[in-house]
């Protein structure tokens, strides 16, 4: 097991070394110039000289990107070249909204999907399954800003539950966190919802017809532990691995319901950086993103072994 772990975290160096390099050649080949927008239309090409001089831009991209490889070998995320602020402390100030709606969202999906995949298996060919299947479908086919406006007009507008925008930490107290982050996060979860029930549906239909399910109710197991203890567990592993990932995309920044809700988050932080062409911002962003994908997926591996007994490493 120890073995397993130490290969799978070396392995994250070369898959990361690889995403550095892309993203810092993609955004060095793509048009637009950043002292530009930091000098302003009006400012005369000695101007943008000195500009460019002053963050590096003029240096090989050899250079540049040694120079940016050692300041993260460091930990140093950089400058930011628009505000001049450290982008360690803007990823610091955005991170704890995306991370609290992330988990408030995977906790409400899971909470709500699982049951509902489960019984959908469980009375396959009823109303039940055809109910779960229906709403699955329109999960996936509605626009999640569709979504969030229609929540905001219901549960705002008209009934007056929760505020129209804003954010409030936790810190401010869970009610208040409430009151800001419900909505978001219920928009979110009808996507995660949607896509969970599908997986685990299908997972434990299959799982449902093997022999050893046959056996346990053939001894009298209640239906309950049939269901929860023995399908389930065997039908987590690919369920898990679906509600890993969706916490690593929303991590990530979901941009359109950061943008619906006013809330700021990482990825709001993104798109700002991107019209700006805020360099260091986007790859920090990047890399942060790349690196949550290979966490979380490395997690997963190497939770498995608790699901399903057969994997040893």
């Amino acid at each position: 097991m120890s073995g397993y772990i130490l290969r799978r975290c070396l392995a994250v160096i070369p898959v990361m070394l690889l995403v550095a390099i892309f993203v810092f050649l993609l955004l060095r080949l793509t048009p637009g110039d950043p002292a530009a927008i930091i000098a302003g239309d009006m400012a005369t090409p000695a101007q943008l000289e000195r500009i460019r001089e002053a963050m590096g831009l003029n240096d090989p991209i050899p250079v540049q990107f040694a120079t940016w490889i050692g300041q993260l070998m460091r930990g140093d995320l950089g400058v930011s070249l628009i505000s001049n602020t450290p982008v360690s402390v803007m990823v610091a100030d955005r991170i704890g909204p995306t991370i609290s709606i992330a988990v408030l969202t995977i906790l409400m999906s899971v909470v709500i999907a699982v049951p509902m995949g489960v019984l959908a298996a469980w009375k396959h060919r009823s109303g039940v399954d055809y109910a779960v299947m229906a709403f699955s479908v329109l999960g996936f086919s509605v626009p999640v800003f569709v979504i969030g406006y229609l929540f905001i007009l219901v549960f705002s507008l008209t009934l007056g539950w929760f505020p129209v925008q804003g954010y409030k930490p936790l810190s401010q107290g869970l009610g208040a966190f409430l009151s800001t982050a419900f909505l978001p996060a219920l928009t979110l979860s009808t996507i995660y919802v949607a896509l969970i029930a599908r997986m685990t549906r299908a997972n434990m239909l299959e799982v449902l017809g093997e022999d050893y399910i046959r056996t346990a109710r053939a001894k009298g197991a209640p239906e309950r532990r049939v269901l929860f203890r023995h399908a389930l567990r065997n039908a987590a592993v690919p369920i898990l691995t679906v509600i890993g990932t969706g916490f690593a995309l929303l991590i990530g920044g979901v941009v359109v319901t950061e943008t619906v809700f006013n809330i700021p988050g990482l990825g709001r932080l993104t798109v700002d950086a991107i019209l700006a062409r805020d360099y260091p911002v986007i790859q920090a962003m990047i890399l942060l993103t790349s690196f949550l994908y290979v966490l979380v997926n490395l997690l997963i591996d190497l939770s498995y072994s608790l699901f399903d007994p057969r994997i040893r490493y």
